[in-house]
């Protein structure tokens, strides 16, 4: 960060390297239809987009809230020793234009402000600090975890915080940085931190959230919800965008304790920082730990659908079976009973020249071999075990 740990009071030679004059039309800003950091109400543009709260800060109170970019500028240089502090959500290109050339932003870092959707990162462009930050809430009703995206401008006296989203709520975080006028009298790099541990904290409900997620789905699992498996993947894949989310930030606050002596960051902020640093670490760990008892979870999943299916295709084998035993029994005794059908049926002919048909023994003939078909028939479907 800047060196003015001390908060020292900044010479105009030394001020005058990025001022230039303000662009003729600047957008408002502090309208009563705008709250600060991004809670927008009646009478805003219509996409809710737009700068949203400004405020210049001297030795750690707010001396003014300017309502328009051009009467920030114009008091920032009234006050050399002075910090303003500018909110955005979801800015225009003339917004963000209007701030690099007051504020000698980088280009590079000027388009991906603009053009949301980055990871987290943290970059230096000579004197400006520049951050993206992915923020995390977690919304109850629909069991889900929501994220939004902010990017940071730090310099010597102002700090710009763009808006991608819902997330996190910057009104609180200012409104616990005036409460706190001697840490707000460090400057913007106490800000960022303050920022930093904003968005960290608001990951602890999610991960609170995702665990009660993630204890519902093993007790589907086990009861055999079918729905169950959609429910892992879509859990799944909010887990690796967490995972995005937070992994960078351990290496992105590592760098920054890293430059503690060259910056002359202030014992205050470094214990700040290393808090920070600690709860990310954790926050990251429970992250990976989730992904991996999702990973466990779809496996234990697989694997009991597929008994369920073994045990389903066994069941069908077991009644096929038995329904072929029923079949096969059915089958011999219409074949026993089909052998005296037949032989009644040939006796009972009424031709006048038939043999036997006078016969003395007919009758009794007719009985027997009926009797003696049906035996036969029983005896070898018996050793077929059909019978």
């Amino acid at each position: 960060m800047a060196e003015r740990r001390a908060r020292p009071v900044l010479s105009p030679k030394k001020h005058a390297w990025r001022r230039q004059p303000p662009p003729p039309a600047a957008p408002p800003v502090g309208s009563p239809a705008a709250s600060p950091d991004g809670v927008q109400h009646d009478g805003v543009q219509p996409d809710g987009a737009g700068i949203v709260h400004a405020a210049l800060y001297r030795d750690g109170r707010r001396v003014s809230t300017p309502d328009s970019l051009a009467e920030t500028f114009r008091q920032l240089r009234e006050y050399p020793d002075g910090m303003a502090w500018i909110g955005l959500n979801r800015p225009s290109e003339d917004e963000i234009h209007s701030l690099a050339a007051e504020f000698d932003l980088h280009p590079l870092a000027v388009e991906d402000a603009l053009e949301a959707h980055q990871r987290p990162k943290l970059e230096r462009y000579g004197e400006t600090l520049f951050v993206v930050l992915r923020a995390a809430r977690y919304l109850d009703a629909a069991e889900e975890v929501d994220f939004g995206e902010l990017h940071v401008f730090v310099g010597q006296d102002f700090l710009i915080t763009v808006r991608h989203g819902a997330a996190p709520d910057l009104s609180a975080v200012r409104g616990r940085m005036e409460e706190a006028p001697e840490l707000l009298a460090l400057g913007p790099e106490a800000v960022l931190y303050a920022i930093l541990d904003s968005v960290v904290d608001g990951y602890a409900p999610v991960v609170e959230g995702v665990q009660n997620d993630v204890d519902e789905i093993e007790t589907e699992v086990f009861r055999g919800d079918p729905e169950v498996s959609r429910r892992i993947y879509e859990l799944s894949r909010e887990m690796v965008e967490f995972q995005r989310a937070t992994r960078p930030l351990v290496g992105m606050l590592h760098n920054l304790m890293a430059g503690f002596a060259k910056y002359r960051t202030d014992e205050e902020l470094q214990r700040y920082l290393r808090d920070v640093a600690d709860h990310v670490t954790h926050i990251s760990e429970r992250v990976d730990g989730f992904r991996q008892a999702l990973a466990d979870i779809l496996t234990v999943n697989a694997t009991l659908v597929t008994q369920q299916q073994n045990a389903e295709m066994r069941a069908l084998a077991e009644a096929g079976f038995e329904q072929n035993e029923e079949i096969k029994k059915i089958s011999s005794w219409a074949a026993i009973l089909f052998a005296p059908t037949l032989v009644g049926t040939v006796y009972g002919m009424n031709f006048d020249h038939m043999p036997e048909l006078h016969w003395v023994y007919g009758y009794p003939f007719a009985i027997a071999l009926m009797a003696a078909v049906c035996a036969s028939l029983y005896i070898v479907f018996k050793r077929r075990d059909w019978l």
